[in-house]
């Protein structure tokens, strides 16, 4: 049995960590978890956004996403409840179906991160979207049969490209599959 993780440094929204064993990492200090939506408007168009981010210094294309708990008076905030706020700060988007995909690691040697992936459709446009305080988020729409090309399109022009869009445009397909083989029966 080991003992607890030190503290290196805590910062406003991070903690600095190592173990026993001498592995670092770092863990939130200000959120329960993670999410990610990959929503899909009723005519087959995925919306991504685009927004800067400092770690890589550069404009980064992704799905919705945020955290949950990250609000004062609201650390309980269930991740579904979380999944729905973002969207609609993001995006503009409120959706009438959400699936939970997958939930998962987004990168286990760094983080003890989860981010659980929600599918959302039956959308209706509630606001213009582009995040709060200042966050400057631009909304893309893509067919999603022109994903893949669109998303080499602007690493080509520079940008960074969230793999977790092809993740969950994978994870989505199984769910897709199922409900329409449903309308046969």
């Amino acid at each position: 049995m080991t003992g607890p993780d030190e503290v290196v440094h805590a910062g406003k929204f991070l903690s600095y960590r190592r173990t026993d064993r001498g592995w670092e990492y770092v863990t939130r200090s200000n959120a329960k978890g993670c999410v990610a939506i990959l929503a899909v408007t009723d005519d087959r168009r995925v919306i991504l956004t685009e927004q800067y981010r400092p770690p890589v210094g550069r404009q980064v294309i992704e799905l919705p996403a945020g955290l949950s708990g990250d609000i004062p008076l609201q650390e309980d905030e269930p991740l579904l409840v979380a999944a729905k706020r973002e969207l609609k700060e993001e995006t503009g988007y409120e959706a009438k179906n959400w699936t939970v995909l997958f939930e998962g690691t987004s990168s286990a040697g760094m983080t003890d991160e989860m981010v659980t992936l929600f599918y959302a459709t039956g959308l209706t446009r509630m606001t213009e979207g582009g995040g709060t305080g200042g966050e400057n988020i631009k909304v893309h729409y893509v067919y999603q049969d022109d994903v893949a090309k669109w998303c080499r399109d602007r690493q080509a022009e520079g940008m960074r490209v969230d793999f977790k869009i092809f993740a969950a445009l994978q994870l989505a397909r199984g769910v897709r599959q199922s409900t329409e083989s449903k309308l046969w029966y």
